[in-house]
């Protein structure tokens, strides 16, 4: 993540704060996220160096025609600054630092497989056990840790995986 996108995160939150919008430029931020995950298109339009910043600008203007005003000038700016390239990580920047406004922390969660209900059960227990915070789950699949999970809170990590556990076996016979 550049550091420029942090700063343009952080300062779009106090504003949205201070104007009482902050939730509402979150679901902007979460639109646009959205928008540049579904349409490759959009991502390479906007990273584009031959495409014309006011034609960016426009498009913008165009696809989050409800957007929050904060959220329009966050645009005008990066059209000013020439840097509509960072708009996704601005945008998940703003994610993370709302989340951690209000309390939530993202509990990200590694898989060999995609989660099963079961799983995502087992998962929330010993969530409830690390931390006592709304907790906000993000699932990878990552198919070389062949079974289990790996739980990642804050700076906090529970490797459940077993992969790791070949790995301390296999420490354990060679010493």
């Amino acid at each position: 993540m550049s550091r420029a996108a942090i700063r343009y995160a952080k300062a779009i939150l106090d504003i949205a704060s201070t104007s009482g919008k902050a939730e509402a430029v979150n679901n902007d931020m979460k639109s646009v996220l959205a928008a540049l995950a579904e349409s490759h298109e959009l991502q390479v339009f906007l990273a584009s160096p031959v495409v014309r910043l006011e034609a960016k600008k426009n498009a913008l203007n165009e696809i989050f025609v409800n957007a929050q005003h904060e959220t329009k000038s966050l645009f005008q700016l990066l059209y000013a600054n020439k840097r509509y390239e960072i708009l996704g990580a601005i945008a998940k920047q703003y994610g993370h630092l709302y989340d951690e406004s209000i309390g939530v922390e993202i509990a990200k969660v590694t898989t060999a497989i995609p989660m099963t209900p079961e799983l995502e059960a087992k998962i929330r227990t010993k969530i409830a056990a690390m931390s006592s915070k709304k907790i906000t789950m993000e699932n990878s699949v990552d198919p070389s840790l062949i079974g289990g999970f790996i739980l990642r809170i804050g700076d906090l990590q529970y490797n459940a995986s077993v992969s790791s556990r070949l790995n301390e076996l296999k420490r354990e016979f060679s010493n």
